[in-house]
This record gives structure tokens, sequence and C-alpha cells, in this order.
């Protein structure tokens, strides 16, 4: 096996990928450490090494606050917006895919412009329909915004255009219909797009702010974006609780990326996203 040998160009080339990897670690080395190092403040002698390590901000975060129900509350809308965004946007895919319609074409079109329009402009209208509806102050509100995509379409929409057609027309001549097709077929061929999706979406969901805070009045409803302000707003000086806190909101995310890595590496390829 012919070895790699270390040229100039190589060696400037990982030293800039090494130095990127450390710049984005740092923030979250820095969360950990202030949250582990008690009474530290932003304006504190920066110390990677506390000197007295402690797990009193966590204690206190949970104890002083209802930190679990607030976890809890972010993790099962987060869970059910995927799961929802996940269901709607494979069976949309399939359907613009292998089910072609008049104008299919203008409507998929319409489906790319809702990823154009912030979502700030449609605060008012939602806010609006979530009241009449009467679900101002629920978690059917909260997740009704979020059940479908329009870059959920788009991205399992160009990994179903890679299945060959070919295996649909096997599918069909053994009996199959779209539906088995669909859940036979063209789902365990397009397993890392979907996962690729599946945590683009808990993302989004786990980490939405504006949305949580205006239709969800009650404190124990609320979602741990929000909790989170509220924490640094009532602990001003306690940064490290206030870190404790952050550390705790990044666990699941880093979690669900590290398990689910290589299926999204294989779906950003296989979709054709650059």
């Amino acid at each position: 096996m012919r070895e790699r040998l270390l040229t100039p160009r190589s060696v400037a080339l990982h030293a800039v990928v090494v130095l990127g990897a450390l710049v984005m670690l740092f923030p979250f080395v820095w969360a950990v450490v202030t949250s582990i190092s008690p009474g530290s403040g932003l304006s504190a002698t920066p110390q990677l090494i506390p000197e007295d390590p402690s797990l009193a901000a966590y204690s206190q975060l949970f104890a002083d606050l209802p930190f679990g129900r607030v976890v809890v509350n972010s993790l099962a809308l987060a869970i059910a917006a995927t799961a929802a965004q996940v269901v709607t946007s494979a069976m949309a895919a399939y359907g613009f895919s292998r089910l072609p319609f008049r104008g299919s074409g203008v409507v998929f079109a319409l489906y790319l412009v809702t990823m154009m329009i912030p979502f700030q402009v449609l605060i008012v209208p939602l806010f609006v329909e979530m009241k009449w509806l009467g679900l101002i102050d629920t978690y059917l509100g909260a997740l009704l915004p979020s059940i479908a995509s329009g870059f959920g379409v788009f991205l399992l929409r160009q990994a179903v255009n890679q299945v060959p057609r070919e295996l649909d027309e096997a599918a069909t001549i053994d009996g199959a219909g779209h539906l088995r097709i669909f859940a036979q077929v063209v789902l365990p061929n397009i397993r890392p797009a979907i996962a690729t999706l599946t945590v683009f979406g808990f993302m989004s969901s786990w980490n939405a702010f504006l949305w949580p805070l205006i239709i969800l009045r009650s404190p124990e409803l609320q979602t741990l974006p929000v909790a989170l302000q509220t924490l640094q707003g009532q602990y001003t000086t306690q940064w490290d609780v206030v870190m404790a806190g952050s550390v705790v909101s990044i666990l699941p995310m880093l979690a669900l990326y590290v398990f689910a890595q290589k299926y999204v590496v294989q779906g950003v390829a296989s979709s054709g996203l650059k």
C-alpha cells in the first residue's frame, strides 16, 4: 500500500482544518467549563481548567426551576414535529416523483417558494388562525405550523428520483400497489435522506424560539429556548447556571448528530445539495 507523502500543501490544509475545528469547538468547551465553575462570570479571567469544579449549577437548575418539565416539553414537541415532517415530506416526495399530474411542476415550485418566506412574516396570520381554532397556549398550536416542510419535500423528492424505476416496475409485476412500493421499495432506499431530514427537523424544532414564545403562555408549557431566555434574565450574574442550561440544551442535538452523521453525509451527497 502506497504511503501518502506529506507535502507543504497537505500540512497547511490539515492545519487549517484543525484550527477551524478548534474555533467551532471552543464555545461548547467554554460553556461546559463555565457550568462547572461555581460563581464564574463572563468578566472573569478565562480558565479552561476550573480550580474547584462542581455540579452545583446543574443541581440548582433543576431544583429552583421546573427545568425537567421544560426539557420534556421541548423533547416531545421536537419528536412529534420531526416525525410529522418525515411522514408528510416522504409521502409528498413520492407523489411528486412517482405520480406526476398536470401542474405538478407548478405545485412543487410553490413548495420551494415557501422556503424563501421568512417565518416572521407568517407570525400574525398564524396567530390569528390558532386563535380562531382555539389552540392558543396548547401543544397542538405550537406543533401545527411545523408538521410540513418545503425543504423536506425537496430533499426527499431528490432522493426518490435517485431510486431506479425498474424496482417499481418489478414490484408492480409482483402485484404491489403504490402503498407497498412506497413502504417496501422507496423508503428503504432513501434512508440516508430521511436521516438527514430527521436531524435538520429535530434541530429546527428544538431551537425554535419565536413561535413557542408567542403561542405558549403558561410557564409549565414553555420550551427550552424560551426557558433559557427567562433563565438568563433571572440569573443575570450566575453565568454558571445559565451555561448549565445551555449545555443541557446542546446534548440531545449532539447525540442525534453523532448517531446519524454517516447517514447525513450520504443523504446530502445523494440529494445533490451543496
